[in-house]
């Protein structure tokens, strides 16, 4: 995550706060009238595994606020999702634990929120934990006020010290609940004028040097990805850069990024049996994954992959984009649409225990030449990493002939790996779907068996979840999840204008313009972009440009969209947002590397790719 500048004094007001937390040990008196949980038939699949906690979670709603404004308590919000693994981990130690449960019944309303349907408020909450203790992540918890207000932030916690904060908090509050009120509203920042700027082709290319020249500071020359402990995928840069590489070469750059790529795929954060990508590596040397796997991940890894093919000519990153796509329709396809993510968790609760293996398993499903091959190219002469087994990588690099043989190899490991199961979170997420979207769309048009999963993307789009002139979040059990966000919106729009490329339909880029006239109407204002239409928070979090994370920044998303269309409203639009990043270059350019792409585009690269 990306660290911001803070106010100092509000800085020191939150670790004078934190430190008053952590002094007290005793907790307010309860009141008469529990709450019961409500989640047990949430049609989120991460909400309804809650259910059954001891917790008495709400969801977050007006209605909820309500109940904490008339009993003046404090609302505790803990935000995660399906697949996140220290979400499970603080649920079996915390939430349902009998103690800590009670604790918190006592002395707040808790909330339980699925990032994924809740993206504003997620955001919120990330940039006020980030600016307030330098961290996010999830499961990410946030106390806030009755009026709506973040007053303090904290990440995954051990029983003790989780239990230390429950209970000090609610001293405090029951005797001071004006004064920590007044904290959180000073910890709210105050809306930023948006700094207008004026476009030119100069600017473009001064912000695409910029660009490239960050990424090369922050680069790791040696494992590839940025020099950090933990490797994630970066996969809205990555793309970025790529565009920039195929039309501005750069030798130095061109090295990274092959090496990048080419790390990603041999080490622990490929599936190397079944394809698909995990999350991200807590290791620099990208050997030790967690082990969820995200739609959203996969999906642009495959578009990053098959561009890469062509930029760099080589034809071993499209088999891994074909990999990928082929792991996507097997295990997240249902249907029309795609799931959001696979569980880190077996069925029996073990971290990655449906892609590891012991020297029996593996001597079980191998004659013992495929055996000897495995276990030199995975690295078996040392000791296992996981508890659980060896997780397969190229710790040696195999031969052309070896990766034929591999490939025989794994599809007997994949057929063995059947009889295994991860629990999957299966809400078919409106701008998720509209990533595969893309990701297929560009696909079939090197291969064609790639047309019918497009075909069918786009169907259950129009269909399912664009309904008279609404596009919704998405769909669990039968069930429309609410009214879409900014990012439903904008990857949805993007993904359609994609399959137009491929469909020659003017039916499909009319229906691309009319969900991104929408999204401008719904989430663009004066003062810059809203995640979502309406918030129950005290204030609107308005941002310029909302920055890149895992995905794609959805305001740079719909501007870059807009500028694909030849609808002159929306270019104009477009345009007109892309002034308002007046600020920044100065805050750096890595992580808006999206909206890079976008300002590029209006001056140089014109409708297409």
């Amino acid at each position: 995550m990306i660290k911001r500048k803070f106010p100092g004094y509000l800085l020191l007001a939150h670790h004078i706060f934190a430190a008053m937390v952590l002094l007290f040990s005793w907790h307010s008196p309860g009141i008469a009238q529990p709450l019961a949980n409500q989640l047990k038939s949430s049609p989120s699949p991460y909400l309804a595994i809650h259910g059954d906690d001891p917790v008495a979670w709400q969801e977050w709603s007006p209605a909820t606020l309500e109940l904490a404004r008339r009993q003046n308590k404090l609302l505790f919000v803990s935000i995660g999702y399906f697949s996140c693994h220290w979400c499970h981990v603080m649920q079996a130690e915390s939430y349902r634990n009998a103690e800590i449960s009670a604790l918190i019944n006592q002395n707040f309303i808790p909330v339980k929120v699925d990032r994924e349907l809740e993206v504003a408020l997620d955001a919120e909450m990330i940039a006020f934990a980030q600016g307030t203790s330098g961290s996010a992540g999830w499961p990410l918890n946030v106390f806030v006020t009755p009026e709506g207000y973040p007053l303090y932030a904290t990440l995954y916690e051990k029983p003790d010290r989780f239990s230390a904060i429950l209970t000090s908090l609610s001293k405090e509050w029951q005797s001071d609940s004006k004064g920590l009120k007044a904290i959180a509203q000073k910890s709210v920042k105050a809306q930023q004028p948006i700094k207008k700027i004026r476009l030119s082709p100069a600017l473009a290319e001064k912000y695409r040097k910029q660009l490239v020249q960050e990424a090369l500071a922050k680069a790791d020359f040696l494992t590839g990805g940025l020099s950090v402990p933990r490797k994630f995928p970066i996969s809205p840069q990555l793309s970025a850069l790529l565009e920039i590489e195929a039309r501005h070469h750069d030798a130095r750059l061109a090295e990274w990024l092959r090496l990048t790529l080419d790390k990603m795929a041999e080490g622990g954060l490929h599936d190397h049996v079944a394809g698909g990508f995990f999350r991200y590596t807590v290791d620099p040397s990208w050997q030790r994954p967690h082990f969820e796997k995200m739609l959203y991940d996969n999906a642009q890894l495959a578009m990053i992959y098959l561009r890469a093919s062509r930029i760099f000519n080589d034809p071993g990153y499209r088999d891994i984009a074909i990999e990928t796509l082929d792991f996507m329709l097997t295990e997240m396809r249902i249907g029309g649409g795609f799931i959001s993510s696979i569980s880190a968790l077996d069925d029996k609760g073990r971290e990655g225990g449906i892609y590891l293996w012991t020297e029996e398993q593996l001597k079980a499903a191998l004659d013992s030449d495929e055996y000897a091959l495995v276990a030199r190219i995975w690295g078996m002469d040392s000791a296992a990493e996981f508890d659980l087994g060896y997780l397969p990588m190229n710790r040696k690099q195999p031969s052309l002939d070896e990766q034929k043989l591999l490939k025989v190899i794994y599809r007997k490991l994949s057929q063995a790996r059947k009889e295994r199961n991860s629990p999957k979170d299966t809400k078919l997420m409106a701008g998720l779907n509209g990533i595969a979207l893309a990701a297929f769309s560009e696909a079939a048009i090197l291969d064609p068996r790639y047309r019918k999963a497009a075909d069918g993307l786009r169907a259950f789009i129009l269909t399912s979840l664009w309904r008279n002139g609404t596009l919704y979040k998405g769909m669990s059990n039968q069930r429309l999840l609410g009214q879409g966000d900014l990012e439903a919106y904008a990857y949805t729009a993007s993904g359609l204008m994609r399959y137009a490329q491929l469909s020659s339909n003017a039916g499909d880029e009319k229906a691309a313009t009319q969900i991104a006239r929408s999204a401008w109407q719904k989430f663009h204002t004066p003062h810059g972009f809203l995640l979502e239409q309406g918030s129950e928070l005290a204030k609107p979090f308005y941002q310029g440009v909302v920055e890149d994370g895992p995905l794609p920044s959805p305001s740079s998303v719909l501007i870059d969209t807009s500028l694909r269309t030849g609808d002159r409203e929306l270019h104009d639009r477009a345009r007109n947002a892309l002034a308002d990043s007046g600020a920044l270059q100065k805050q750096g350019l890595f992580w808006f590397a999206s909206q890079v792409t976008a300002l590029s585009r209006l001056f140089y690269w014109g409708a297409k790719r």
